[in-house]
């Protein structure tokens, strides 16, 4: 199937006066407008925190907590520096950004991609406390006997990995090493390790990919090359349809990143939709249209931020729906979709086009960093509900600890925590969470100078695994075992400071526990005294009388933490021979097997952990007899 070039032009037609009066004005979908005040505001003094929650109001997207020094105000967001959106997707939240004895007060306002509505009426006060006489204890309660229920695997769908063309880099990258060769193993450990499916790269249309031939037709032959040694790992693509064509630009000096990306709108907006509909097509026949169905095709990157786009929202209005309506004429089953926004923006304006002029979209995709991710199912479920069509999908196709090229926060195992935190808040709300990225071979702001220099990778030059590796495969390990159970955690900072999860196999034989200590307070990097815990891992629903193995595996800042055994090695730039040797000799998650328990009579064993801040503990409870 083909598009009509007539129905084409119209739409251009149509869209070119959209971008010089504006949106239309039909109602706003849900999540746009404003929305009432949060009630229900309590603030609870902690160890090393005060804990603040709410009650959720429907259609929120999210939630801005407020402090002030006294009950007048002024009254502003907590700013916990993850250096991007600063709402947080639910209650409770932990302000661990406090003094010990100092009163704080507090406000919560909801908030939209619209921005922050009223804030709570009547302002709360709380006072953080200190540790007296070693770490408070929480409990951990899993119930084994509970019915195991699905674990969204919304961390294994996509990883982000830079710009494709790495795969194909030819010559020596940072510290020596073999971009191409480094940067494909890189992808083939998250797959196989993590369980990673696909990858969302940047830069389909850059040169080395896509050449525009005098004749004015279109070469994808480096695409093809680096799509076949993608698909050759086992990993599927993301196609991300950006950046322009240089003779397609209407700019075609306005470039981003080292490796010179256009960001400009085209000069032609039917050439962009030939082009976008020439390269589906080319895909539908070089990798089978059964294939490429199952593949998603976004429409640009972060064109909400001048440095990825000259043009306006409008004009990427008509960039998305060109090209959404392109990528549909060759194949109404491949999913389309956008904005790919920074910082959770322009959702709800993409949606309201899409309802008011009929556009494609399978599904909203959208960034952020050092923070949880956002609910964005008021929204999807209001333009389904408003079009009769199927509700979008919700792709956080970037997602990480912080946005920030160069910041220690990424070599930490500060992060551990940071992404189970936001892994478990997506569990719900979301289809997918991508990690950016896979790899610290990474181009955009220059090659990185030393091994550990606060690279955006899970895995650093050389692939050895960063703490928030292991995170993510612990979290693949614990789905392994099997279905979720119930894991409740109650005490001091609970479901804010320390979460857990839990599984189990059908037959009950093995219990996996997820326990982790977190903030997202950036100021704590190093970790904090006031925020260690012991947790008490209550299993209960097991055999009665039955033995149980206990294994342990856990990151923290002396485990699985790579980072801190390079600087014992007081190593400098980049690793020698031997300094490498050992390197990879402790790139490994080591299991330490605790005291075998026996299930008292009403079922239940109870092992307690160490748990510091930032901390994580896997527990596996295996029957012995």
């Amino acid at each position: 199937m083909t598009a009509d070039p007539e129905t084409m032009e119209s739409h251009a037609a149509r869209l070119d006066w959209e971008r010089r009066v504006g949106r239309p004005s039909d109602a706003p979908l849900a999540g746009t407008a404003g929305l009432p005040a949060p009630v229900g505001v309590v603030a609870r003094g902690g160890v090393g925190h005060v804990l603040l929650s709410w009650d959720p109001v429907p259609e929120a997207l999210g939630y801005l907590v407020l402090r002030a020094d006294s009950r007048e105000g002024p009254f502003e967001p907590l700013d916990h520096l993850g250096g991007d959106v600063l709402a947080v997707p639910h209650p409770p939240y932990a302000d661990t950004l406090t003094e010990p004895g100092r009163t704080y007060w507090y406000r919560v306002a909801t908030w939209t991609d619209g921005g922050a509505g009223e804030p709570s009426a009547e302002p709360v006060s709380g006072r953080a406390g200190e540790p007296v006489g070693g770490p408070p204890r929480l409990r951990v309660a899993v119930d084994a006997a509970a019915d195991p229920a699905e674990l969204p695997d919304v961390w294994r769908r996509m990883i982000g990995a830079e710009h494709f063309s790495l795969l194909r880099w030819d010559g020596e990258g940072p510290g020596g090493k073999d971009v191409a060769a480094e940067y494909a193993e890189a992808l083939r450990i998250v797959r196989e390790e993590i369980g990673v499916r696909t990858v969302r790269a940047h830069g389909t249309f850059l040169p080395e990919n896509v050449r525009v031939r005098e004749d004015g037709s279109f070469d994808f032959g480096g695409l093809d090359e680096t799509y076949d040694r993608l698909l050759a790992l086992g990993l599927r693509p993301v196609v991300e349809l950006s950046f322009m064509p240089r003779e397609l630009a209407a700019e075609p000096g306005s470039t981003v990143f080292q490796y010179g990306a256009i960001n400009s709108v085209p000069k032609d907006w039917e050439r962009w939709g030939e082009l976008c509909r020439a390269v589906t097509a080319h895909l539908r026949e070089r990798y089978g249209a059964e294939e490429v169905a199952e593949w998603e095709f976004e429409v640009w990157n972060e064109a909400n931020l001048e440095v990825f786009w000259t043009g306006t929202q409008a004009d990427y209005h008509r960039l998305y729906e060109v090209a959404a309506r392109a990528v549909k004429g060759v194949d109404e089953r491949i999913r389309v979709g956008g904005p790919a926004s920074a910082a959770a923006g322009w959702v709800g304006p993409l949606l309201e086009h899409c309802r008011a002029y009929d556009v494609p979209i399978d599904f909203v995709s959208t960034h952020t960093y050092g923070n949880a991710p956002l609910d964005f199912r008021p929204q999807t479920r209001s333009f389904a509900e408003a079009t009769g069509r199927a509700e979008p999908e919700i792709l956080w196709t970037e997602w990480g600890v912080t946005p920030t090229h160069f910041h220690r926060v990424n070599d930490s195992a500060f992060a551990a925590p940071f992404v189970l935190r936001g892994m478990k808040a997506a569990l719900s709300s979301t289809d997918a969470l991508a990690y950016w990225v896979a790899s610290d071979h990474f181009e955009e702001l220059g090659w990185p100078p030393r091994l550990f220099h606060g690279g955006f990778g899970l895995l650093t030059v050389g692939n050895l695994r960063k703490p928030r590796f292991w995170a993510l495969a612990l979290l693949t390990r614990l789905a392994g075992v099997g279905g979720r159970i119930p894991a409740r955690v109650g005490g001091d900072g609970a479901d804010a400071l320390v979460e857990a999860l839990a599984t189990r196999t059908p037959d009950g034989a093995t219990v996996e526990a997820l326990v982790w200590n977190g903030t997202l307070d950036q100021s704590k990097i190093e970790g904090a005294r006031a925020l260690d815990r012991i947790a008490d891992v209550v299993v209960s629903g097991l055999a009665p009388g039955a033995r149980y193995a206990v294994t342990s595996r856990r990151v923290d800042r002396g485990h699985g933490d790579i980072h801190a055994v390079w600087r014992d090695l007081d190593g400098g730039d980049w690793p020698d021979g031997e300094q490498w040797e050992r390197l990879r000799a402790a790139d490994e998650l080591p299991s330490e097997r605790l005291p075998a328990v026996v299930a008292e009579s009403d079922g239940s064993v109870v092992v307690p952990v160490d748990l510091p801040m930032p901390g994580i503990r896997s527990l596996t409870f295996t029957r012995l007899s």
